[in-house]
């Protein structure tokens, strides 16, 4: 009862700011996996449409349509946030890289 409720605190100097370069870097690291998640997803979505339902029940083809539906939406939605992420950390790189030069000029 006399325990008193402490947090651990969080050392924040041990994580490193953002540098042009490691912007660049993850921009690209980000493009690659986005890159490589579309053409899944475009693989995914062909070997679908080459395998056709076979029933003739009206339950089994809708469920079949809307699994095949969220499968490839799902894979599209990630292949669509890393190339959103590639996109703002290659604007911030340049961004920075812009900063950096303007203080030169002026200093």
């Amino acid at each position: 009862m006399t325990e008193q409720n402490t947090t651990p605190t969080t050392d924040t100097s041990t994580q490193g700011s953002a540098s042009p370069l490691r912007c660049i870097t993850g921009s690209i690291i980000s493009g690659v996996m986005g890159y490589g998640l579309y053409s899944l997803m475009i693989s995914i979505a062909t070997t679908f449409a080459q395998k056709p339902i076979h029933s003739d029940n009206q339950l089994v083809i809708k469920i079949t349509s809307a699994v095949r539906t969220l499968v490839v939406g799902i894979v599209a939605l990630g292949s669509g946030v890393f190339a959103i992420v590639a996109i703002g950390l290659f604007a911030l790189g340049v961004q920075l890289l812009l900063q950096n030069f303007t203080k030169a000029k002026n200093s």
